[in-house]
């Protein structure tokens, strides 16, 4: 396939050089195009020939197409067999390896975020870190897919990475065994009267799954919870069906994302279907800087319709929509083809979404040291065409009383993730608080002698 693509833009190049420059037909753009193909043509056939070592047509063919889309964005890319293979694996939710979300940054592996409950995320990776060496071979300057390559392995094996973290004076060496990652993207549990939802990732199905969550909670319970929190920390993406789907589920109506092309017209907005999975009932979304993508949109849409209170860190700010566009049967382009903005008309590119409420993770001893990882470090990252605010969106300006326990404190109060402990206690006082504001419209009730039911809205 890459020879016969090669015969071809030869071609191309020998039409340029046999048709004149100046003649009314070609336009100034066609000649322009014409001539970088033909002097792609040029360097090809000097590397061929010049080159200190023989060097095969496909490597340089797939070097320059890598090379060309690389120069767009972060995430426009193609997709080799192999490269496709694992997109679908990967997006149907299960996969070999440690469980990690990685990017190259200037030649090294820099991890964005663990996948929670894999391996990765139990050896206490954290976003942000550099990864150098593997089993003891230093993997600086090599590709992201030979890195890759590297972590994946049998079930069982175990592989020892080197770590460069940020506050640490010095590099460090963690051992992790491979594992079968059978992502289940969306887990529940019941604390405290609460339902807790937590999405892994936006892979197929996972609007269903929310709603049997909702279903598996009441029933448990014999009741609707106080209040539920959905959890998206460390969430990479996915689906744009699923993103539009989850927000569907707490959302009566209205807009929930749309996404904008090239042109004026290429617009497409998704909507709201009646019907509220929860019943109206308080929600809290948790994100963090892993939140990316599918995240943002949900978190976005919530956030914007009122539906939801936001807690936790800024998200990662990637506002782009990539398109898979097959190639053949097993090679595919992914490009990046839209900006995807929330109901308000706001693009997260770059800035991500920003909490209702900003909440440190305190029990993460490097939370204040550690450098997070978002869409604006990557290179050749999509400039966020609304502009950002001239504002720090990481250092608060005034200590908050809130957030001064200290991560031994919090162990001493059996309080192992600060974020979800505090968005608890936020629905916890919320429905104190609604009812003590119900016992009080009660008794002004009965005073009148009105028999009308007390209605609440969120």
């Amino acid at each position: 396939m890459m020879k016969s693509r090669l015969a071809r833009v030869s071609a191309i190049a020998l039409a340029v050089a046999l048709v004149p420059v100046a003649t009314s037909a070609i336009s100034q753009v066609e000649s322009d195009t014409q001539a970088e193909i033909s002097r792609f043509v040029d360097i090809f056939e000097r590397v061929k020939t010049d080159y200190v070592e023989p060097v095969d047509d496909d490597k340089l063919v797939r070097g320059a197409i890598d090379g060309m889309l690389a120069s767009l964005d972060p995430h426009s890319s193609f997709l080799d067999a192999r490269d496709f293979a694992n997109l679908r694996t990967q997006t149907e939710g299960m996969y070999g390896g440690l469980g990690l979300s990685v990017t190259m940054q200037d030649g090294a592996v820099k991890v964005i975020a663990p996948t929670r409950e894999t391996p990765a995320d139990k050896a206490g990776i954290k976003p942000g870190d550099y990864i150098t060496h593997l089993d003891g071979k230093l993997i600086y300057g090599g590709t992201l897919d030979e890195a890759v390559d590297q972590m994946r392995g049998e079930p069982g094996s175990t592989i020892k990475l080197t770590i460069v973290r940020e506050g640490r004076d010095k590099p460090f060496d963690v051992s992790i065994t491979r594992a079968i990652i059978d992502l289940k993207p969306v887990t529940w549990e019941i604390k405290d009267d609460i339902g807790v939802i937590t999405i892994a990732s936006f892979t197929s199905r996972v609007g269903e799954e929310v709603s049997k969550a909702v279903q598996d909670i009441e029933a448990k319970l014999g009741r609707k919870p106080v209040g539920y929190v959905l959890d998206m920390r460390s969430n990479p993406g996915g689906l744009l069906d699923e993103a539009v789907a989850v927000s569907d589920a707490f959302l009566e109506k209205g807009e929930i994302v749309s996404q904008r092309g090239r042109h004026k017209g290429d617009i497409e907005r998704y909507y709201a279907r009646p019907g509220d999975v929860i019943g109206g009932a308080p929600l809290i979304v948790l994100v963090d800087s892993g939140s990316a993508s599918a995240s943002e949109i949900v978190a976005g849409a919530l956030q914007d319709h009122r539906r939801a209170l936001v807690m936790g860190e800024r998200s990662f700010g990637k506002g782009s929509v990539q398109t898979l566009l097959p190639l053949s049967r097993t090679t595919a382009l992914k490009l990046t083809t839209a900006r995807y903005f929330t109901p308000s008309g706001n693009s997260v590119q770059e800035g991500g979404i920003e909490p209702d409420i900003a909440v440190p993770q305190l029990s993460d001893p490097d939370y204040k040291t550690r450098m997070k990882l978002r869409e604006s470090d990557l290179r050749g990252h999509l400039i966020n065409e609304i502009g950002l605010d001239d504002k720090d969106l990481e250092v608060d300006k005034l200590a908050d009383p809130r957030f001064s326990m200290t991560t031994e404190q919090l162990e001493e109060k059996g309080i192992e993730d600060f974020q979800l402990y505090y968005a608890m206690a936020t629905l916890q006082r919320t429905t104190m608080a609604s009812a003590r504001l119900a016992a009080t419209r009660g008794g002004l009730t009965r005073s009148t002698g009105a028999t009308r039911p007390l209605t609440r809205r969120n």
